[in-house]
């Protein structure tokens, strides 16, 4: 490797130090070491050579921010790299710079609204406001079907890996000619693809969910899942204020855009 492959490498978050019982990722490659050190280098070429759209900055609010998260942004990167995460894109561009801690995750494949700390404090406080379900998400759905037809709202409660999951859909629009529908969905638990799981079970699939959705059907590559974080409201638990965030228009999903991609 040439010392630019291995400083581009390093700056990706390829490379570890352990000092003692602490581990850390290490970013550059002057940092004095001690005797006992122990360094971790981590290379994948095709993971360092990843790239994902850039993240937007919505509202900065000193001890936390909140960003439009893109398709492909991961929450939280692995031993390999953290170039591709929302956290690393905060850090690198968040003016000032401050530290960065993750308070709750989007799927990669999701997008949407994302909070990230930027105290240890504010994070603790955060962390337990998520954990305690003490605000109110709102995520936005394309899916295949009529769900008019569903009760309105519709609550669906089927557990999800044995565990207690409860998502409120309720119609926004439905397409009858491309027999798409819009949803709005309020989560009151956070599992995993809870809302991409519980459209499957009730037969009307996530557009461009190709893990839950029909196995048979075929999307084209530039169709993204269809699946948005677009609201976060709470009370500040810093400052005891009401916080009310909400995603642009031009960030949810659009029904003509992804009717033309299907049918092209």
């Amino acid at each position: 490797m040439s010392v630019a492959e291995l400083k581009q490498a390093v700056s990706k978050g390829a490379l570890w130090l352990t000092r003692g019982k602490h581990t850390q990722r290490l970013r550059r490659v002057k940092k004095p070491l001690k005797a006992q050190d122990v360094l971790h280098f981590y290379y994948n070429r095709q993971v360092l050579a990843q790239e994902v759209a850039p993240a937007e900055l919505l509202r900065d609010c000193k001890d936390y921010s909140v960003w439009y998260k893109p398709y492909g942004m991961l929450s939280q990167g692995s031993k390999w790299s953290d170039h591709c995460t929302i956290g690393r894109w905060a850090q690198t561009h968040l003016k000032p710079e401050r530290p960065v801690f993750i308070v709750h995750r989007l799927d990669k494949a999701a997008t949407g609204l994302i909070l990230l700390a930027h105290s240890k404090s504010a994070a603790r406080a955060l962390s337990a406001m998520f954990e305690q379900h003490a605000l109110e998400k709102h995520y936005q759905i394309l899916v295949h079907g009529d769900h008019s037809k569903q009760q309105q709202p519709q609550v669906i409660d089927e557990p999800i890996a044995g565990k207690s999951a409860k998502s409120t859909f309720s119609c926004l629009h439905y397409d009858q000619q491309h027999d798409l529908s819009l949803v709005d969905v309020k989560i009151d638990s956070g599992r995993k693809h809870q809302i991409r799981r519980h459209a499957a079970s009730i037969n009307l699939p996530v557009v461009a969910d190709r893990l839950h959705g029909n196995v048979n059907r075929r999307y084209p590559d530039s169709l993204n899942l269809q699946l948005c974080a677009v609201s976060l409201s709470f009370t500040c638990p810093l400052s005891g204020e009401k916080r009310n965030f909400e995603l642009p228009q031009e960030y949810r999903p659009q029904l003509a855009v992804a009717a033309k991609q299907l049918t092209e």
